[in-house]
């Protein structure tokens, strides 16, 4: 594998897999370009090195082969715009005549945008053959889509065998993708403070329980916070409880008691009548909450409580919202944390935001400029925390 900042692409045809799996309203117009924009820094290191670009993403999920509405055609004009100058060209299609005639005959310093690769079933079932197709267009491949790092995908796991070692490599993003977690997975400063929200335990059982190796503090938030606060003998009324989980939860307690980990849950509940963003609220401890109510955010003694944890920590992850904050009369408790791993990042801590909800929250909160990294890839994210190899990484380390 080479290092992408030191590999010269000049006279080369660069295969990048990217993340260009945006979202689009009715009239096909990209309401956040985060991923996009995220790709762009690999793109013009090429460029600027004297090379040509293929991009290969896929956009949605058809069903049944190719569908208008997840054609990536409705994202070229996009891309002109924020590569002013550059010849970016689309072809119909990812693989066949066209794509190896236009591939060809692309000249250094242009974009190829090949069409959606998820057109094809062969690019899920991560088909050898149809992998082999796609290598055939250029001479170096680069992975820049830790978004889908953890599908063992044709574009991601499989191809990276048809080009030699030397001309297989991730991309600036994949490569700070890996790097940040890896700070914070085997080279974090204590206190490390990881806080995990979200609305189910069982989405997050194995982080949580990878986390007990390395974190000294967690905190717990969001709806998965009452399986806990159960768990423990608490009166949760209507707040959401996965039942199911709580021998999970109480396992993880005890794990946590024998390795001296200390968790935080909320003491206290922004408590709601139903759920609804008019519904009638109250506040009340979070192990008392009256039947008919339930909690939707951490009340102002939680919020204090895991602020001041916050405060303290030299390394920190994010990981899920702790309510429902995209309903204003919910968003306090997300927002106050938001703020607290902001500050304590000025402070010199190294903090990492990761999954679609906590991302969206420190954008929508303005704190997005002020954590030391934002993950563009939830799920593989959250993979990676779990412990797990992920096959678009390990294809080009093997």
């Amino acid at each position: 594998m080479s290092k992408f900042s030191d590999f010269n692409f000049k006279g080369h045809k660069a295969l990048i897999r990217v993340d260009f799996n945006v979202p689009l309203n009715e009239k096909y117009e990209i309401t956040d370009d985060t991923r996009i924009r995220a790709a762009v820094p690999t793109i013009r290191k090429i460029l600027n090195d004297g090379g040509s670009v293929i991009l290969m993403s896929h956009l949605g999920r058809p069903k049944d082969g190719p569908a208008d509405k997840y054609s990536l055609k409705h994202l070229v004009i996009h891309l002109r715009k924020l590569l002013q100058g550059v010849a970016v060209h689309f072809a119909a299609d990812c693989i066949g005549s066209d794509a190896i005639q236009m591939a060809a005959s692309l000249q250094p310093g242009e974009i190829l945008l090949l069409e959606n690769l998820r057109f094809y079933k062969e690019e899920e079932k991560g088909d050898k053959v149809f992998a082999e197709k796609l290598s055939k267009l250029a001479d170096v491949y680069v992975n820049d889509a830790f978004g889908t790092a953890h599908r063992a995908h044709a574009s991601t796991a499989v191809i990276a065998q048809f080009f030699p070692k030397e001309k297989r490599m991730f991309g600036l993003l994949m490569e700070n993708e890996v790097a940040s977690a890896e700070k914070v997975l085997h080279h974090s400063e204590n206190p490390f403070v990881a806080i995990i929200g979200g609305a189910k335990v069982s989405d997050k059982i194995l982080i949580l329980d990878n986390l007990l190796e390395k974190a000294s503090d967690i905190i717990i938030g969001g709806g998965m916070a009452y399986t806990f606060i159960k768990a423990m003998g608490g009166k949760t009324g209507n707040s959401l409880c996965e039942n199911d989980r709580l021998p999970n939860a109480e396992e993880l307690l005890r794990k946590a008691a024998e390795k001296k980990v200390n968790i935080h849950l909320p003491s206290d509940s922004i408590i709601a009548d139903k759920f609804d963003a008019t519904a009638n609220t109250s506040d009340a401890p979070s192990n008392f909450i009256p039947e008919g109510w339930m909690g939707l955010d951490i009340g102002p003694n939680a919020c204090e409580q895991f602020c001041n944890v916050i405060l303290q920590s030299k390394t920190i992850l994010w990981n899920g919202p702790m309510g429902v904050f995209e309903m204003p009369a919910f968003q306090h408790g997300t927002k106050s944390i938001a703020k607290a791993v902001a500050d304590a990042t000025g402070k010199g801590a190294f903090s990492l935001v990761g999954g679609g909800d906590s991302v969206a929250a420190v954008t929508q909160f303005g704190y997005s400029g002020k954590v030391s990294y934002i993950s563009t890839g939830g799920g593989a994210m959250l993979e990676y925390f779990e412990g797990k190899t992920l096959p678009g990484i390990a294809a080009i380390l093997d």
